[in-house]
């Protein structure tokens, strides 16, 4: 059985992307690690709305971990390498990979990365939209 999408209704016109970025986003948000969070900073005068994702990284470094903007997508990854030659007595803390996609509205930039304490912090920019006001000519046909 399908349910019906949301984005079907005849006035929303050009809507499919938005709806295909949610089935990605809906199949992609199963995992839950690493944890992280979200939190919009204050609005400056010098700055714009921003947001800020920082993710529980610890025991990663700079080397290990990759950001890149794929089209719309922030991707996040992180590869750990088992070291063969430690010996453990006791392994709670496991050399995993992941993966971690935030798909982003457009117009949305982002600023930079910083990995301080076992935390990988990624500041996003929401710049101020430019509201657009045209005139459509209407055409007489005889």
């Amino acid at each position: 059985m399908t349910r019906p999408s949301p984005f079907g209704h005849p006035f929303l016109l050009g809507f499919d992307e938005i709806e295909q970025a949610l089935d990605r986003v809906s199949k992609a948000a199963n995992d839950g690690y690493p944890p992280y969070n979200i939190e919009r900073l204050v609005r400056t005068d010098q700055e714009p709305d921003r947001l800020r994702i920082t993710l529980a990284v610890a025991g990663f470094t700079r080397d290990q971990l990759d950001v890149m903007l794929e089209e719309n997508q922030l991707v996040v990854r992180g590869r750990q390498v088992d070291d063969k030659e430690r010996l453990f007595l006791h392994r709670g803390i496991a050399a995993r990979q992941f993966q971690r996609a935030f798909l982003l509205a457009d117009g949305m930039e982002v600023l930079g990365a910083d990995l301080s304490n076992g935390l990988l912090s990624i500041d996003l920019a929401r710049p101020e939209p430019e509201r657009v006001v045209r005139r459509i000519a209407i055409l007489e046909r005889d």
